[in-house]
C-alpha cells in the first residue's frame, strides 16, 4: 500500500451515469484522454463526438491539456480498465454539484495524506478504517470531520489503526476545519442639521447596536462626520451581512423621523485584512487633520464616536 496514493472512495472505479472530476492529458483525434482525479488517477477518455452538442471547428478552443473538466461516467469496463466519458451531456448544475463534492473529497484526501505521513500508516488503511465508514454514515466524511470538532461521538463507531492515529487526526482536523469569523462592513453616512442634530444622529446610530448578543455584535466607529462604519464578525458570512442590512434599515428609520439623512456609501460585505488596514490608515489621516485644524482642546460630542 502506498503511504500518500490512495482514491477518494471506496469502489475502486465510477459509477455508469455518475459524475466526475477528470484531468485533461492528451488530446487525440479520437477525443481527450484523461485522469479520474478522484480514483488514483485512472485513465478515462472523452470521446471527440462526447465533447459538445455543436459541431466541433476545434477541439482545443473545447478542451485543454491540464485543465480540470467535470464529465458524466458513459461505460466502465473494469477488466480492461476503459471508461468511456462524456463533457456535452453535463449540465452547468451538475458541474457546481460535483465541484463540491470534489473539492470536500480533496480536503478529507489532504488530511488523510497529513495523517499518513505523520504517522507512517498507509493512506488506503486510513480510508477504509477511517473515512469510508464515515461517508457510510454521514454522507461524506468531511460532514462528519466538521461534526466531529463539537461532537466527539462522531468517533464512537472508528476502529483506529492506533492511537497516534486518532490523535494526529482529530488535533489535525480541528486546526484545519475549525470555522474563522468573517468580517463584515457597511460605510454609510448619516447626518442631521435640526436643533438636535448631533443627539439624534448618535440616538439614530445606537439602535445598530441595540440588538447585539455576545455572538453576534455590530460595532459603529466615526471615521469623520458624517461618515461611519459598521463592522461585525460572524461565522456565517450572510447572516451578518444580514445583520448589517438590518442595522442600516433601523438606523435609516430613526434618522428620518428626526428629518436627517442615512446614505449607504458601500453596502454590507465580506472584508479583507487589506480592506481593514486601509479603513484605519483613512481614520487615522482624519484625526491628524481634525487635529491640525482644532485650534482649541475641546472636542464636539460628534466628535467622539458613539458613546455607550
Amino acid at each position: 500500500m502506498s503511504l500518500t496514493n490512495c482514491r477518494f472512495y471506496e469502489d475502486k472505479f465510477p459509477e455508469v451515469d455518475s459524475y466526475v472530476m477528470v484531468n485533461v492529458k492528451q488530446i487525440a483525434e479520437m477525443g481527450a484522454y484523461v485522469k479520474l482525479l478522484e480514483y488514483d488517477n485512472i485513465d478515462g477518455m472523452i470521446l471527440l463526438s462526447e465533447l459538445s452538442r455543436r459541431r466541433i471547428r476545434s477541439i482545443q478552443k473545447l478542451i485543454r491539456i491540464g485543465r480540470n473538466e467535470v464529465v458524466i461516467v458513459l461505460r466502465v469496463d473494469k477488466e480492461k480498465g476503459y471508461i468511456d466519458l462524456s463533457k456535452r451531456r453535463v449540465s452547468p448544475e451538475d458541474v457546481i454539484k460535483c465541484e463540491e463534492r470534489y473539492n470536500k473529497s480533496k480536503a478529507v484526501h489532504s488530511i488523510m495524506r497529513h495523517v499518513a505521513e505523520a504517522t507512517q500508516t498507509p493512506i488506503e488503511t486510513l480510508y477504509q478504517e477511517i473515512a469510508w465508514p464515515l461517508d457510510k454514515k454521514y454522507g461524506h466524511s468531511h460532514d462528519a470531520f466538521k461534526i466531529s470538532i463539537t461532537n466527539p461521538d462522531v468517533w464512537n463507531d472508528i476502529v483506529f489503526p492506533s492511537d497516534p492515529v486518532k490523535s494526529e487526526i482529530t488535533q489535525y482536523i480541528s486546526k484545519k476545519l475549525t470555522p474563522h469569523p468573517t468580517k463584515v462592513r457597511a460605510d454609510i453616512e448619516v447626518s442631521c442639521f435640526g436643533y438636535d442634530g448631533i443627539d439624534a444622529v448618535k440616538t439614530a446610530l445606537r439602535t445598530a447596536e441595540a440588538d447585539n448578543t455576545p455572538e453576534n455584535q455590530i460595532k459603529v466607529r466615526l471615521v469623520a462626520p458624517p461618515l461611519y462604519v459598521l463592522t461585525s464578525q460572524c461565522l456565517d458570512k450572510n447572516l451578518g451581512i444580514k445583520m448589517l442590512e438590518i442595522a442600516i434599515e433601523k438606523i435609516s428609520a430613526n434618522i428620518t423621523q428626526a428629518n436627517g439623512n442615512c446614505t449607504v456609501k458601500m453596502a454590507p460585505k465580506a472584508v479583507t485584512e487589506h480592506d481593514d488596514a486601509i479603513l484605519q490608515e483613512l481614520m487615522e489621516k482624519r484625526e491628524r487633520e481634525n487635529q491640525e485644524v482644532s485650534g482649541d482642546e475641546s472636542e464636539s460630542e460628534s466628535d467622539e464616536g458613539v458613546p455607550a
